[in-house]
């Protein structure tokens, strides 16, 4: 299907679809369909996705309801999680409201503890998710997704064959393939779009509920981009810049911006929101569909893990392949883990790669977009 409209309009879809997908889950509601809420990218999808379920993100990018959080947590707790409780507990998420389920993990002490309280007044279920990638670490993660499955099952009330779950599997590859044909484009120089606007479609894709829809889309808006490019559409030259670190979505937008608005332009995402979801695909020859998502998604490489090499492998991968300039980590405040493992990742940009690194501490307010703007632009500035 062709697009006809102009590519700004077509970001700005992107980015509006979060707001969008507040009505069309009412009507999601209204059908009798059900809504499995979730807040990190461990989230086996596929297993609710085969049941029928409408998968959703649940709100946990501002700082407007942190206020609310900190009457029941601390406030030297990571941003992330306030937001998300702040939102659950206020009811401002219209995701969570609707959310029949929310699925939680075991990655960071201050969740699992959130998921507790959250418990108290919605339907939690905690999935134990291992620290580290080891086989027998795989055998355990694979049995937690069983038994996610058979929750499902008994509280649904219905049967999850594993001729669904392939389905499912299919239907999440090919959105993935897809979205991982858009950030690709980004490997021309120079680049043919800014790397917000390669953002808006990446978060906001995360919204659509129907994620057989994201092929025909996304696929049409990369040949979009193809086409203009090679009739000479594309942004001036400039550093090429790497995000890592903690999520990047609603308020930490703001680094995405401080790159870009002094001199950078942000070539690839390594962090939940952009390669770290979608690089690596579900095995959809394994014959056993359990072992082949436990597989696949315990290979994400997320700080909780320890040793943590899929990280260093996927950025290192990325550094080269996008003609990397310089790496900048975003750390969001009382995030222990993404704040530890910073040292390794600093060491192997500067140490192994051979390229600039700052990492730049920040949280949900506006209050430090004159700092930041003054950091990165010295950073960008040496490079």
């Amino acid at each position: 299907m062709e697009i006809i409209k102009e590519l700004p309009e077509v970001f700005e879809e992107f980015a509006e679809q979060r707001k969008k997908s507040f009505l069309s889950m009412k009507e999601l509601k209204d059908k009798g369909v059900p809504v499995v809420g979730a807040y990190c990218t461990y989230f086996p999808q596929e297993i609710a996705m085969a049941m029928g379920a409408a998968t959703v993100s649940l709100c946990s990018t501002s700082d407007e309801t942190i206020p609310d959080a900190e009457k029941d947590l601390p406030k030297n707790l990571c941003p992330l999680i306030k937001s998300s409780y702040g939102f659950a507990i206020t009811d401002k998420c219209p995701f969570f409201y609707f959310s029949d389920l929310v699925v939680g993990e075991t990655t960071c002490d201050g969740k699992k503890k959130m998921y507790e309280y959250m418990g108290q007044f919605k339907d939690v279920f905690l999935m134990e998710l291992p620290n580290t990638q080891k086989e027998e670490a795989l055998k355990l993660w694979r049995s937690e997704i069983i038994r996610f499955k058979e929750y499902l099952e008994e509280k649904f009330d219905v049967e999850i064959t594993e001729e669904q779950i392939r389905d499912a599997i299919k239907i999440n590859n090919a959105g993935r393939r897809s979205l991982k044909a858009l950030y690709e484009t980004m490997k021309n120089d120079p680049v043919p779009i800014k790397g917000q606007d390669l953002f808006k479609v990446l978060y906001g894709s995360t919204f659509k509920f129907d994620r057989s829809q994201i092929p025909e889309e996304v696929d049409a808006l990369v040949a979009k981009i193809n086409k203009e490019y090679a009739e000479g559409k594309m942004e001036e030259k400039k550093p090429r810049i790497l995000i890592t670190g903690c999520p990047i979505g609603g308020a930490t937008e703001k680094i995405i911006r401080a790159v870009e608005d002094n001199g950078g332009i942000a070539v690839t995402f390594e962090s939940c929101s952009g390669a770290k979801s979608i690089d690596k695909l579900v095995d959809e020859d394994n014959p056993d569909v359990y072992d082949a998502l436990a597989r696949r998604y315990l290979d994400i490489g997320c700080s909780v893990m320890a040793p943590n090499p899929n990280r260093l492998e996927l950025l290192g991968r990325l550094i080269d392949e996008y003609k990397v300039d310089g790496v900048v980590e975003m750390l969001l405040q009382a995030c222990h883990t993404y704040a530890v493992e910073s040292k390794g990742i600093r060491d192997f940009v500067t140490g192994e790669k051979h390229i600039p690194y700052i990492a730049v501490e920040t949280d949900y307010s506006q209050a430090d977009i004159g700092q930041l703007n003054t950091r990165i632009t010295a950073f960008l500035e040496m490079l």
